[in-house]
């Protein structure tokens, strides 16, 4: 079953956005000249931070299913990628259903025609900010059971969420609408693993309009705040294994990653 999305207003090709920045990272083509201005002066690990969390939101999901995870909100999903989080989870579990929800009018266009889930399952689409949270679970309440165990995935999105937007607490809110045994999946750019390559990032986004807010691992770890860590704990990238790891070592390009289950 595939829910339809509401009408998506125009899409604002004269600003950069997050979404289609990260498109062009894992080499998209949805990405129009004011985002690939952002890019073009970027690091060459900025291409391998994309890939690899991009893998990791592969291994985590698959993960849960195998654990008996059949439900999933994934906040910033970004335009799609094959294969997307639905069919990596619907692979393991047919009847997971899968809520998907991002701010970029252009995701939902190609959430239309491309996030089509399981006969067995659900998926659906959202038009939201994480910065709402409360409408976005008021959303998702229609798809997803909250009396049961929920995933929320927040991969590489609350690093766009500004000290004075107060990240942790909207993860907190978020966090505190799940029943136990529900768990969270989170990935976020790291100010602390390569300090000489975070203010040329900081600035290009910037100049783009894009707020960073990177932080150190202590921060991110704070986002885990009263719930379990599951093994390894608090890991960049590559260092998640998931039930099938990395093929072969790699450096990391900064991204902390980590599973935890709420209490």
């Amino acid at each position: 079953m595939t829910t339809n999305p509401q009408p998506s207003p125009p899409v604002d090709t004269g600003r950069a956005h997050p979404a289609r920045v990260y498109d062009w990272l894992l080499g998209g083509k949805d990405n129009y000249p004011a985002d690939e201005a952002v890019v073009e002066k970027l690091p060459p690990e900025a291409r391998n931070a994309a890939r690899q969390n991009r893998e990791f939101m592969h291994r985590a999901a698959a993960w849960l299913a195998t654990q008996g995870i059949d439900q999933f909100l994934d906040i910033g999903t970004g335009i799609p990628a094959e294969p997307n989080l639905h069919q990596i989870v619907q692979n393991v579990v047919p009847s997971a259903r899968v809520v998907y929800t991002d701010n970029d009018p252009i995701v939902l266009r190609h959430a239309e025609a491309l996030l089509v889930g399981s006969a067995e399952g659900a998926t659906d689409y959202i038009q939201a900010d994480v910065r709402d949270p409360e409408a976005i679970v008021r959303h998702a309440r229609h798809v997803l059971d909250f009396d049961r165990p929920v995933a929320l995935s927040l991969i590489a999105l609350m690093h766009f969420i500004t000290d004075e937007q107060d990240a942790h607490g909207i993860v907190r809110n978020l966090v505190g609408t799940l029943p136990s045994g529900s768990c969270l999946i989170l990935s976020h750019a790291a100010s602390d693993l390569f300090p000489e390559l975070v203010e040329l990032v900081v600035a290009e986004y910037a100049k783009g309009g894009i707020q960073l807010a990177l932080h150190p691992r202590a921060e991110v770890e704070r986002f885990f705040d009263g719930m379990d860590l599951v093994p390894p704990g608090l890991v960049t990238a590559t260092r998640w294994p998931g039930s099938t790891p990395p093929p072969t070592p790699e450096p990391d390009a900064g991204i902390y990653t980590g599973v935890a289950r709420i209490r």
